[in-house]
């Protein structure tokens, strides 16, 4: 579940292991960067943690974070 916070969407992921982690980061970048739209985000071994937010629009949540929200949740499905 994405909890909106501190003008951010955050979201805390784990994984088995860092392969699996890494293997996921990857396909969040592509798809992060098919929109031109980039996360900030952390990753220790097996846990990503993302937050998302619109820099253009003066560093709020926007359908934008939303959208890539959504893209990352089906990453997972």
């Amino acid at each position: 579940m994405w909890i909106e916070e501190n003008n951010t969407l955050y979201k805390k992921f784990e994984f088995k292991n860092f392969s699996e982690a890494f293997a996921f980061m990857t396909r969040v970048a592509i798809e992060a960067e098919k929109m031109n739209h980039h996360p900030l985000w952390t990753n220790v071994w097996n846990r990503v943690e993302i937050q998302l937010s619109t820099h253009d629009e003066g560093d709020i949540v926007t359908d934008k974070d939303r959208e890539l929200a959504k893209k990352i949740d089906k990453i997972l499905e």
